[in-house]
């Protein structure tokens, strides 16, 4: 597929990516002022598709932006995206702004909201990033306080992924006051005496779509799952520390400021876990 010529929606209109225009007025270009949701698509099957729908209306509705589809209209426009891509794995990428007004913080009336949507070729997590892990880095959380929202604001997180990048690592594992929070883009997991333990669902961290399906792949697996605070000296002291998100999926860190994680390697847990999450992948080729 070459991504540059692939078909794109735009506020009605099926399109060349390369020839979608937005006004320079758009709310989203010029604030920020908008929503945006990443779905994995596997075997031209979108991936826990309802959750992503629900995280998405929750976050419309914290920012008052009136959601321009129902359920079935988003489903339709997925649907239509993944028939226009011939690839077997996508990720769909949607956002909603405010649409187009002149430049004034305060919410415009009677606006139209601009709605874009693409699909792009997944490549999954390679063997080697499964089976060797990633490296991260420390850094203290400097994010606005209402990261639960999945704003297409994203400044934030373009530079703690930079500060990876300039560390030589391949992802930051963020601290509010001593206390974890997430990575740039990805939740964060820690393993201690068996257990899988995850930082608290609240307005300090995204509520990543893998995060309740962690939850379940321990439940079927028989691996005890936890939610809790987690002090940063536990997640440096952790057995293992995993990320998720939907275009990693699910992939160990096995070095944290330049020292091994647990033996510096994939740990047991995340093993079992990759397998489970694998298993359930291919459920989908039916």
């Amino acid at each position: 597929m070459d991504w540059p010529q692939s078909t794109c929606y735009l506020n009605g209109e099926w399109l060349p990516l390369a020839e979608a225009r937005i006004s320079v007025l758009d709310r989203g270009f010029i604030f920020g002022d908008g929503i945006y949701e990443v779905v994995p698509v596997y075997y031209r099957k979108p991936f826990r598709f309802e959750h992503h729908l629900t995280r998405f209306e929750r976050s419309t509705t914290e920012i008052g932006l009136a959601n321009p589809l129902d359920r079935a209209g988003w489903r339709a426009l997925v649907e239509g995206l993944i028939a226009r891509c011939g690839d077997e794995h996508q990720f769909i990428y949607w956002q909603v702004t405010r649409g187009v007004a002149k430049r004034d913080f305060s919410f415009p009336a009677d606006t139209a909201p601009t709605v874009f949507a693409m699909t792009t070729p997944f490549t999954r997590p390679s063997a080697t990033q499964r089976e060797q892990g990633l490296r991260a880095v420390t850094r203290a959380d400097e994010r606005w306080l209402r990261c639960d929202i999945k704003s297409v604001s994203l400044l934030g997180a373009v530079l703690a992924r930079q500060f990876a990048s300039e560390n030589g690592a391949d992802e930051v594992v963020q601290f509010r006051d001593g206390w974890l929070t997430e990575g740039s883009s990805s939740n964060m997991w820690v393993v201690r005496g068996g257990t899988v333990i995850a930082p608290p669902r609240d307005r300090l961290i995204l509520e990543g779509i893998r995060y309740g399906f962690v939850g379940e792949l321990c439940a079927r697996i028989g691996v005890p799952f936890e939610v809790r605070r987690l002090r940063q000296d536990e997640v440096e002291s952790g057995d293992e520390l995993m990320l998720t998100s939907a275009t990693r999926e699910i992939l160990p860190i096995v070095t944290l400021d330049g020292r091994p994680v647990g033996g510096g390697r994939p740990g047991p847990v995340y093993v079992r876990l990759r397998a489970a999450y694998d298993d359930a992948i291919e459920a989908l080729r039916s």
